[in-house]
C-alpha cells in the first residue's frame, strides 16, 4: 500500500508512516478480544460488552452460524482450511448435490478437507461419511448452493476458536462451557455464575514490513490513514520476506540447512527462548520430529503445573503410589512383569455371595478380569469380575471383585530401584506417578526437581526445528514449531556440515489451556478405552464407613500362585 496520510505516534509504538512510504501487509493478529454478553436487570435483558484476555482459560461450546455461504469459495475466504482437525470445517447444503457418481442429500454433513488445484481450477477435497464409510469427492470454488454450519459438540480453547473457527468479517456465538480451575474467578471478566452465549468481536491489528526496515510493524486496525493499493505496480520482492517457524518447517528437506536472520523474536511470555533475540542469525539444520512427555503436577489443589519433558531427560526418577478409582483402573494399570498390590480406601458392600465385599484397609495383589455366574434372590446374571488375591495376615484368599464397583484403591510400592524417564515410559503403564530423585545434571535449571511429585501421562509427537547460532553452530536447540511463535528471514542455504553434536533440550511448563489442547489432539486416531458396565439394577446396601484399621505395614507380599 502507498500511504497518503502519516502517522508519527502509534500508541507509543516507536515507528512513523510517512506519506508516500510503501508498506507490505504480511499478516493479521488478533490483539483482544471483545464478548458481547446478554446479563439479566430490573428492567429486562441488557447486552453487556467486556474484554476477554487472549489467555482466558476456559472452554466453549461454537453456536453454528445460520447465516448461509452461497458459493464453496465464500467459505474457504472467510474460514481457514488446514491440515489440524480443527482445520476441517463441517457444512451442510439446503439442497440435494447431484455428483458424477455420487449424490450428497439435502442436510448431509460434507466435511472440507483441504483445497486442491484440479485442471487448473482451484477445487477443495471434501468427505462424506456414510455407515461408516468415507466418500472424498472435489467442488470447485465456484460451486453454488446454501451451505450452512453443521452443529458442533465438541468443546474448544479461546486460542482454538480465534485460530479457526472465527470466520472473516463475521461475528462467532459461543456458550461457556467450562472455567478451567487457574482462573481466579474473583477476576474474571464475566458477570458471576454467568452460563448464556458469548458474541466474540475480534480486535485486529496488521503486521506489515518497510522497504528499508527488518521488523514487523503492527498498525492497529482502526487507525485512520489513507492508503491506495499499488500491489499490482509494485516489485513486493525487494521487501523483506518474513516467514514463521511452521513456514520454515513446511519447506522440503533438501532445502537445509538454511541461514535466517531472527526479524521478530519470541514472545515475551515464552522466557526459555529469550535467547532468540531479534538481529541474531541462526542456522537451521533440519526439521525433525520427537518424543515428548506431557506431565502434570501431583497436588489436589487448583494450582496444578503441566510440563512437556523431551524423551532424552537424564534425572532419575523413583515410584510414587497411584490412586485407582475403579475395579476397572486397577484392570488396566496391572502389568506382566511385576504384581499390582494395592489397600482399599473406601468400603464396598455387595449383595452377591460369589462376590467379595470389601473394608477400609484391605489388602490385593490383582491377578486377571474374568466373567462368572452370580445369581440373587433366584436371579442368574453374567457379570466382569476382578479377580484377586486379598491378603490375610500371612495367608492368600481368592476374591472376585464386581469391575463395576465403586470404590478407591492406593497403590503399595515395593520398587526401590531409580528410573529413566524413557525406561518408565517402556515398561509402565501410564499414567504413572514418580519423584525426581536426582536431578539432570546437563540443564542449568532443572524445574522438575523441585516439584514433589509428577503424574507421567502420555506421550506425543513433537515437530521442531533443529538450530544453532551462526557463529557458534555445535550448540545446538530444538525449536518447537506450535509453541514458538517468531518471524525469521532467510538469508542463504547455509555451508554447515552435518555434526552429530549435542542437542540441548528443555523442559518446558506449559499453561494449561495448552495442556488440554495437547490432551485433547495430539493423540486424536487413538481411540478411549471401553468404559466400565454400568451397576447393576439390583440394589445393594448403603456402604459402611469404616476408619483404616491401625496395623504394622507388611513385608512385600510373596503369593504361592503368581510369580512376582
Amino acid at each position: 500500500f502507498l500511504l497518503l496520510g502519516s502517522v508519527y505516534e502509534m500508541f507509543g509504538n516507536e515507528c512513523c508512516l510517512p506519506t508516500g512510504e510503501v508498506i507490505k501487509v504480511v499478516g493479521f493478529k488478533i490483539t483482544n478480544i471483545i464478548a458481547e454478553c446478554k446479563e439479566d436487570n430490573d428492567e429486562g435483558h441488557c447486552m453487556k460488552q467486556v474484554e476477554l484476555p487472549l489467555d482466558f482459560p476456559a472452554l466453549f461450546k461454537v453456536i453454528a452460524d445460520s447465516v448461509p455461504y452461497f458459493t464453496i469459495g465464500e467459505i474457504t475466504r472467510s474460514l481457514q482450511i488446514g491440515q489440524s482437525r480443527l482445520g476441517r470445517p463441517h457444512f451442510q447444503n439446503n439442497m440435494d448435490m447431484h455428483l458424477d457418481g455420487l449424490t450428497i442429500k439435502q442436510g448431509e454433513c460434507i466435511i472440507i478437507i483441504s483445497l486442491t488445484e484440479v485442471e487448473g481450477k482451484q477445487c477443495v477435497n471434501c468427505e462424506v461419511n456414510r455407515d461408516g464409510e468415507s466418500h472424498n469427492f472435489s467442488l470447485p470454488l465456484s460451486y453454488e448452493g446454501e451451505f450452512c454450519e453443521c452443529s458442533d459438540d465438541q468443546f474448544y480453547t479461546l486460542k482454538e476458536i480465534l485460530d479457526w473457527k472465527i470466520p472473516k468479517s463475521r461475528k462467532r456465538t459461543v456458550k461457556l462451557a467450562k472455567a478451567l480451575t487457574n482462573w481466579d474467578l474473583n477476576f474474571s471478566p464475566l458477570p458471576m455464575d454467568f452460563i448464556g452465549d458469548l458474541i466474540l468481536v475480534p480486535v485486529y491489528e496488521i503486521q506489515a514490513v518497510m522497504k528499508f526496515r527488518k521488523d514487523i510493524v503492527h498498525i492497529p486496525s482502526n487507525l485512520d490513514v489513507e492508503v491506495i493499493d499499488v500491489t499490482d505496480s509494485y516489485d513486493i520482492n525487494s521487501f523483506v520476506q518474513p516467514l514463521s517457524v511452521n513456514d520454515i518447517f513446511e519447506r522440503p528437506c533438501k532445502e537445509f540447512p538454511l541461514v535466517a536472520e531472527i526479524i521478530e523474536g519470541p514472545d515475551p511470555s515464552q522466557a526459555i527462548y529469550r535467547f532468540m533475540q531479534p538481529g541474531k542469525e541462526i542456522v537451521i539444520h533440519q526439521k525433525c520430529q520427537s518424543k515428548r512427555i506431557l506431565a502434570s503436577e501431583l497436588r489436589s489443589d487448583t494450582h496444578k503445573r503441566h510440563f512437556l519433558i523431551p524423551n532424552s531427560y537424564k534425572g532419575k526418577l523413583k515410584r510414587r503410589p497411584r490412586e485407582f478409582p475403579t475395579a476397572y483402573d486397577l484392570e488396566i494399570a496391572k502389568a506382566e512383569k511385576e504384581q499390582l498390590h494395592v489397600v482399599a480406601t473406601k468400603a464396598f458392600t455387595t449383595n452377591y455371595t460369589e462376590l467379595a465385599s470389601v473394608l477400609v484397609g484391605d489388602q490385593f495383589l490383582i491377578q486377571k478380569r474374568q466373567t462368572v455366574e452370580v445369581s440373587y434372590k433366584g436371579i442368574k446374571k453374567k457379570v466382569d469380575v476382578l479377580a484377586c488375591e486379598k491378603i490375610i495376615g500371612k495367608d492368600y484368599e481368592q476374591v472376585l471383585l464386581p469391575m463395576y464397583m465403586e470404590g478407591g484403591f492406593v497403590e503399595v510400592i515395593h520398587d526401590k530401584k531409580q528410573y529413566y524417564l524413557s525406561k518408565v515410559c517402556e515398561q509402565f503403564h501410564l499414567p504413572f506417578n514418580v519423584t525426581v530423585s536426582v536431578r539432570d545434571l546437563s540443564m542449568t535449571e532443572d524445574i522438575l526437581a523441585a516439584v514433589s511429585g509428577l503424574q507421567i501421562e502420555e506421550q506425543i509427537t513433537d515437530p521442531y526445528l533443529l538450530v544453532s547460532f551462526f557463529d557458534n553452530p555445535e550448540d545446538r536447540w530444538e525449536v518447537p514449531v506450535h509453541r514458538v511463535n517468531m518471524s525469521l528471514q532467510l538469508i542463504s542455504k547455509s555451508n554447515v556440515k552435518p555434526e552429530s553434536s549435542p542437542t540441548r533440550t528443555i523442559v518446558e511448563e506449559i499453561s494449561e489451556e495448552f495442556y488440554y489442547m495437547l490432551r485433547r489432539y495430539e493423540n486424536t486416531a487413538l481411540h478411549p478405552p471401553p468404559r466400565p458396565p454400568k451397576k447393576p439394577v439390583i440394589p445393594v446396601s448403603e456402604q459402611v464407613a469404616l476408619s483404616v484399621p491401625q496395623q504394622k505395614k507388611p513385608d512385600p507380599p510373596k503369593s504361592p500362585k503368581v510369580k512376582h
